[in-house]
């Protein structure tokens, strides 16, 4: 991904109005993130742990979606859960269910797509293998025969999916 600015970044939300992201938390060291390593940025807002940004090439425009985790649930350390959009196998709480408003009329009815993402929303770290779960990329190299740059690609098309799936004003 080419590094952003901030007017970029927040030009870019599409689930939310212009006011809300004129006010959204903007991820910190923006400017020192891993641009080349990025598949698209991810992050949890600062000043509000509830919330998180994505903001990711789609289709040819840059988009930006607003997202929301639900209720954290108590979960034993032992157990495991795995990211839908990058697949990298997580202890605890390590992914979150966030919610995303959709598009247009149906978002302003209350109306959310839902999926389960790397609770950091760091997909392309795990994806390339330069952030680490202990029990994600242990796993995960033991039983997968596609390369970084495969799981990159999937994480960018499963990314892909939730966002056709937030932006489809004719989904019921």
């Amino acid at each position: 991904m080419n590094p952003l600015e901030e007017k970029e970044i927040r030009d870019s939300f599409v689930n939310c109005s212009k006011g809300e992201a004129r006010r959204l938390g903007m991820p910190r060291g923006l400017a020192d993130l891993p641009w080349p390593d990025l598949d698209f940025l991810g992050w949890r807002d600062p000043g509000a742990p509830d919330r998180g940004y994505i903001v990711a090439e789609h289709r040819g425009e840059l988009v930006g979606l607003t997202l929301r985790t639900a209720k954290e649930v108590k979960r034993a350390f032992v157990k495991s859960t795995i990211c839908s959009v990058c697949l990298t196998p997580h202890p605890g709480t390590g992914v979150a269910l966030f919610t995303a408003p959709r598009v247009g009329a149906a978002g302003r009815q209350g109306n959310t797509i839902g999926t389960y993402i790397c609770a950091d929303l760091a997909c392309p770290l795990y994806a390339r293998g330069k952030r680490e779960t202990g029990l994600g990329v242990r796993l995960r190299d033991g039983v997968e025969s596609l390369t970084l740059e495969e799981r990159a690609d999937r994480a960018v098309r499963n990314l892909a999916a939730f966002l056709d799936r937030v932006l489809d004003p004719a989904l019921t």
